[in-house]
Parts: structure tokens; C-alpha cells; sequence
């Protein structure tokens, strides 16, 4: 039995993700840059969009993909803009011929309680988090000449929970789940599959900051009310991303998959 296993393990992938192109915005760090090496070891290539004011070099990335036998393309983009999204969506037709897959991963974290959460806050947040999504998505969906999927990335806070100073967030969030619920049953006919992911507590460079989210103490501390024991890692939720985008998921649209650990069933203690 234990041969037979083996064989079984050592069998090739077959979730028709190889020679697939990707774009992923938010791909210089976290999820993102988890996302681009998964593909990369499936097969598939990808555009990686970094915004510039982020602290993390998208070469990192770059070279992580490079390292698992893959190809990825980094682009300067600022999902608040139409057009350098346009030009994202684009880059993916312009260096590989096809685009396949649209993972809509880019947002910010900005702590903020209800008295000083002003309209250009408010703003901002949505412009990124939810307007930003929608942009993405549309860009891929027009660039897509057959078949394809697309993922966004919504969050436990909005998607499933309430968070206080970060009301701005939460419905970004939550209205993530709405426009990727309505874009499923729109694009279907085309045979393009849109679903939306839910991470719950994740160890990411946005987690880990200590001023507007859990930072590393914190982390720590929730890790122990979490069925699973600890906290979740972007690989985790990479794998994810990579199966709803894969022919393994070929008849799942408008679906939300949390990765939680188990938190959102937990009987409250």
C-alpha cells in the first residue's frame, strides 16, 4: 500500500493551470507574492502588479518565481487608476499572448475610529479596497478571449465580522462579496468564473503592522483562540487562490471560501 502511495504522490499535476497567464495586483509582498510562486510551480505564468510607495521590492517576487521555474512580469500600477489598470490587464497580452486568470489582491489597512473617520478617509479606503477590485476585474474580464476565473480577496473583517476603528475596511470588504457575487452570474455565460476569498486571521506584512492592525503580539495572542491553533500563513491561502483559478474548481462560481482555521465555527467560549 505504502508503494502504491507513493506513486499515487509522485503522479503530474493535471488542474490545467500550465501554461495559464495570471495577473495578480498586490504581487510585491503577502499573498500576492505567495500567489505568483504557486503558479509558477503549476506551470503558469503571471504579471505582478506593485504599487510604488510599497516598502517591499516586487524583485523579490520576481526572483521567488524565478526559483520555482516560472515567468513573472513586474508592472508599477495604482489600482485607483482605470487607466494604468487598463494597462496591467494589458501587459499580460502584451509579454505572454493570453490572459487567463485576474487575482484582485491589492489593498490597505488604515486603523480609524468612527469620530475620525472623515470623508476623504472613507474615500481613499474604498477607492483602493473595493473601487480597485472592480477595476481589476473589469480589466481582466476584457482581455479574456475565452475561458477564465478570477478571484478577489475580501477579508474576515467585512466578510464575515465586524471590526471597531476599521468600519472603512469592513465595508469594503463586505462589498467585495456582493461585486463578485453579481460579476459570477454576469460573466457565466462566457464561461468565466468569479469567486471571492475570505482569509481570516493570516500572517502577512499588513497583519504584522502593530499600529493598524494585530502586529506580531497580537498575532500571537488571537492564534490561541483559533481551533486550528494558530494563525494561517499566505501559502495557505496562495493554494487556495490557486485551486478556485484552476480546472479543479471548474464548476465553482459566486462562491466564498473562508480560510479561517476553523474561526468563524467555533462555539464561543
Amino acid at each position: 500500500m505504502a508503494a502504491e502511495a507513493d506513486q499515487v504522490a509522485d503522479l503530474p499535476r493535471d488542474d490545467g493551470l500550465a501554461g495559464k497567464v495570471a495577473i495578480i495586483t498586490g504581487g510585491a509582498s503577502g499573498i500576492g507574492q505567495a500567489l505568483a510562486v504557486a503558479y509558477a510551480r503549476a506551470g503558469a505564468a503571471s504579471v505582478a502588479g506593485y504599487y510604488p510607495g510599497d516598502p517591499h521590492d516586487v524583485s523579490a517576487t520576481v526572483e521567488a518565481v524565478q526559483g520555482a521555474g516560472g515567468k513573472c512580469v513586474p508592472i508599477e500600477l495604482d489600482v485607483r487608476d482605470s487607466e494604468q489598470v487598463d494597462r496591467f490587464a494589458q501587459a499580460a497580452l502584451d509579454n505572454f499572448g493570453r490572459l487567463d486568470i485576474a487575482v484582485a489582491g491589492a489593498g490597505v489597512l488604515r486603523r480609524a475610529p468612527l469620530a475620525e473617520l472623515d470623508d476623504a478617509s472613507w474615500s481613499d479606503m474604498l477607492a483602493v479596497d473595493l473601487d480597485g477590485v472592480l477595476r481589476t476585474l473589469r480589466a481582466g474580464a476584457a482581455r479574456m478571449s475565452g475561458p477564465g476565473a478570477m478571484v478577489a480577496v475580501s477579508s474576515i473583517a467585512g466578510g464575515v465580522y465586524g471590526w471597531d476603528d476599521h468600519a472603512h475596511y469592513a465595508a469594503a470588504k463586505a462589498g467585495v462579496l456582493g461585486l463578485c457575487r453579481s460579476l459570477a452570474v454576469e460573466l457565466a455565460p462566457r464561461q468565466i468564473r468569479v469567486n471571492t476569498i475570505i482569509p481570516g486571521i493570516i500572517e502577512s506584512p499588513q497583519s504584522l503592522d502593530p499600529v493598524n492592525s494585530l502586529g506580531p503580539a497580537g498575532l500571537q495572542a488571537v492564534g490561541h483562540s483559533i481551533p486550528w491553533g494558530r494563525v494561517g500563513n499566505v501559502d495557505e491561502v496562495a493554494r487556495a487562490i490557486r485551486f478556485l483559478t484552476s480546472d479543479d474548481a471548474g464548476y465553482v462560481t459566486g462562491q466564498q471560501l473562508i480560510i479561517d482555521g476553523g474561526l468563524t465555527v467555533r462555539w464561543p467560549s
